[in-house]
């Protein structure tokens, strides 16, 4: 087994864990209506163009652009109004020179169309005569045939996390139902004979389960499905056995707490004699959450996280969540939720680790103010009040204040 807290930069810790997984997405098929959040297998090619008609974009009158040259509000151009277009069919004539027809929003040019006026600059003469109170070029107000998508384009990549846009286009192109990855399966194991759950009134020395919940609604944030295995006691068999049925059942496995040095921390141990390889990485040089073990067993990725509630939640985004979004065959090209903000204070920091500070964010002036919540790692409630987390890289000894620093959103 690797020596305990060899410490691993944690970029390069992920590394070697995400090169051990071979797992990919495993697709099912879902409703467009109930996709939202679920990440697409495929890659979605339109059937046909969308629009599949020329449409106006505005109301207005349909006309020959080249019949407004010239026309303005002391000189307007006058038009024969032949008809209107109904909405959901097409122009049952088509324009010649000198004519327009009422349309709306959404409507389909008649023929012989190329521009339409909107309705604020015209004004009606006669019953059927139409004043034109500005001229329009070729092609404005309209959409073509194929402008928003041409026909046997790809529209949506593998990997794309469905949002409602990409729900209204599918919805658009006639997708009423798509190929998903299947919702990973994430055990959830805590441990330690101080541990109770949440109802109960905890006798001098236990505390209630926090990782079980904060960890698991990380865990469906992320896109998985959270499986709780229960409260753990501190004793080498019933802890092996529960990590057994889990890596058995699951996808990922998460242990919380028993991954310190302590004699009666059994997380490694266990987790190296689970299954091949075992453990790759005990200890990441990162404040909080030092102590993370990352270890793959028979093809099960496994993830051991300290128990105090502040360091498991920061490491489950550092870890754990990018091993979801691999299963899922997610791709990582689009942003974090990030802000710009100025530091309040200096904040110093240790050469070679990277740190993780839970910031508050205020506005001030024309701007945000970062500003550091101090507290250790045992305390819930430092992030609860924290809007987002800062980080200061390893290369740095600190941050000044008054640094623009980035804050990503929590």
């Amino acid at each position: 087994m690797p020596e305990f807290l060899t410490l691993l930069p944690p970029a390069e810790a992920l590394k070697k864990l995400l090169d051990h997984l071979q797992a990919g997405p495993v697709p099912e098929q879902v409703e467009t209506e109930r996709a939202l959040g679920r990440v697409l297998v495929s890659p979605v090619t339109a059937p046909h163009p969308l629009p599949e008609f020329p449409r106006t974009t505005v109301d207005g009158y349909a006309v020959r652009a080249a019949d407004t040259f010239g026309a303005s509000e002391s000189l307007p151009v006058y038009l024969a109004l032949i008809g209107e277009v109904a909405m959901g069919s097409a122009a049952e004539v088509a324009l010649s020179a000198g004519e327009c027809m009422l349309i709306h929003t959404g409507g389909m040019l008649p023929k012989g169309c190329d521009a339409v006026v909107m309705l604020e600059y015209t004004q009606q003469a006669r019953p059927e005569e139409i004043e034109i109170l500005r001229a329009v070029a070729v092609g404005e107000n309209v959409i073509k045939v194929g402008e928003d998508v041409e026909d046997r384009q790809e529209v949506i990549p593998a990997g794309t996390r469905l949002r409602p846009a990409e729900i209204g286009g599918l919805m658009a192109l006639g997708f009423t139902s798509v190929s998903v990855a299947r919702k990973p399966e994430v055990g959830i194991l805590s441990s330690g004979d101080e541990v109770i759950p949440p109802g109960e009134k905890p006798a001098p020395g236990q505390v209630r389960d926090i990782n079980a919940y904060t960890l698991s609604t990380a865990v469906e944030d992320a896109g998985a499905e959270p499986v709780f295995y229960g409260i753990i006691p501190d004793t080498y068999q019933e802890m092996y056995a529960a990590a057994e049925r889990a890596r058995a059942k699951c996808d990922l496995v998460v242990v919380t707490a028993g991954s310190s040095a302590s004699t009666r921390d059994l997380t490694s141990q266990i987790l190296d004699q689970l299954g091949e390889p075992g453990v790759l990485v005990h200890g990441v040089n990162t404040r909080p959450g030092k102590p993370t073990i990352l270890a793959v067993c028979d093809g099960v990725p496994m993830v051991g996280l300290p128990g105090n509630p502040v360091s498991a939640l920061v490491n489950t985004r550092l870890f754990v969540v990018p091993v979801i979004k691999t299963l899922l065959g997610e791709l990582t090209t689009r942003p974090r939720p990030m802000v710009f903000a100025k530091l309040s204070v200096n904040l110093p920091s240790q050469a070679g680790r990277e740190d993780w500070v839970p910031v508050a964010l205020n506005f001030v002036g024309d701007g945000y103010v970062a500003e550091p919540i101090f507290g250790k790692s045992n305390l819930i409630f430092t992030l609860s009040r924290a809007d987002g987390l800062l980080k200061i890289p390893a290369d740095a000894t600190g941050l000044s204040a008054g640094e623009l620093v980035e804050v990503f959103l929590m």
